[in-house]
């Protein structure tokens, strides 16, 4: 306890003094009356001595969360500014409303069946320079107009030609036959990697009857390992877990007179650069040897779906994309704008939840198919 004393000759004064200086509810502690006389007056005359309690100054504590919160902004500022950017998106039709006057706007090159087509796109959320570039592919150039027009018997026939072009399809991941083959599945919280990566391991277990292992490095999410652990039960194939690179790297080598190695990752955003760098760190040097599948779900925004692409490819080079939950959006303009503007083939495409069943090769038919809406 740290005492503060005040001296004077009136005591309300000094506690007054005191109340200024430390607050309206000081503790005295106790307080002296000195008498002081004066000889040469015959008299005398009181001072007092007034002892205070000094209050307690609490010491700030150090919240090392909010401190790290801040470094981690100062960070992800940094790491924004030096991130690749895949072909900025242009900008979508929202209002369907207005969707045909600015069509005719915008795509004033087209005309009749073409025109339509392009239209059809938008409405199911197809980018603008995208849908252009995929139509004017089944198009002929109309006399009477001079103006773009399908040249094909059918707007499906003209788009799959588009398709065709412009995007690059792995096939399945079973095609090549010899030689152990590492799968890699990434990509956002919740948009199915384990699900899917299942899926495909009872193809190539039941189907095609290899051997197949699978490791998870997800020890985060609750039940995520069990949930694995009871897939690969059923299926009768063996289930490790790792979760640093060392471990990884042994448990590889352990099974390398195995077909397939399907490598499950935990689920992050791709806003978490940390997160992100600590999959990447346990992935190590087998990353190299791998064919890293990014999964992404249909129903994002475009521009979220950009972003998921742009943040991950950051980190790790995607070899393929595989889209989930189709069955979950009426606008899957998704699986034309990004293999179109990133360049990065696509794979395979989840429709439902039962595993093996609902999971199918992408191929210019079927995603025809998804937009049109056959």
């Amino acid at each position: 306890m740290e005492i503060k004393i005040y001296e004077g000759y009136n005591l309300e004064e000094l506690i007054q003094k005191a109340k200024e200086e430390l607050g309206e509810d000081i503790k005295i502690v106790h307080y002296e009356t000195i008498t002081e006389r004066r000889w040469f007056l015959f008299g005398s005359k009181k001072r007092y001595k007034l002892f205070v309690e000094m209050p307690e100054i609490e010491e700030p504590v150090v919240q090392f969360e909010d401190i790290f919160e801040k470094i981690e902004e100062i960070i992800d500022k940094k790491i924004q500014q030096t991130l690749p950017k895949v072909n900025s998106p242009s900008p979508v039709i929202q209002n369907p409303e207005k969707s045909q006057q600015l069509v005719s706007e915008q795509f004033s090159e087209f005309t009749g069946e073409a025109l339509e087509l392009i239209n059809q796109l938008l409405n199911r959320d197809v980018l603008p320079d995208v849908a252009k570039k995929l139509v004017k592919e089944g198009c002929g150039l109309d006399i009477d107009t001079n103006r773009w027009d399908l040249n094909t018997l059918t707007s499906k026939e003209a788009l799959i030609k588009g398709i065709r072009k412009y995007i690059k399809f792995t096939g399945p991941f079973d095609q090549e036959k010899e030689g152990l083959k590492i799968l890699t599945f990434v990509g956002p919280t919740g948009v199915g990697k384990t699900t899917n990566l299942f899926k495909i391991a009872s193809h190539f277990v039941i189907n095609q009857k290899m051997k197949v292992a699978v490791i998870s490095t997800d020890t985060f999410k609750v039940g995520a390992t069990q949930q694995a652990r009871i897939y690969a039960n059923i299926l009768n194939i063996p289930f490790y877990s790792a979760s640093e690179s060392k471990k990884l790297k042994s448990t590889v080598s352990e099974l390398e007179n195995y077909d397939f190695i399907l490598i499950d990752t935990v689920g992050r955003s791709h806003y978490d650069y940390w997160r992100l760098g600590e999959i990447k760190e346990i992935l190590g040097d087998l990353s190299e040897n791998m064919h890293i599948v990014l999964t992404v779900s249909c129903n994002f925004k475009n521009e979220d779906a950009f972003e998921v692409v742009n943040r991950y490819s950051s980190f790790f080079d995607i070899d393929s994309l595989l889209f989930t939950k189709i069955d979950e959006t009426s606008k899957p303009g998704l699986l034309l704008n990004l293999p179109v503007e990133t360049k990065i083939p696509v794979s395979y495409i989840s429709t439902g939840q039962r595993v093996p069943e609902d999971i199918k090769i992408l191929k210019p038919e079927n995603i025809t198919s998804y937009i049109l809406g056959d």
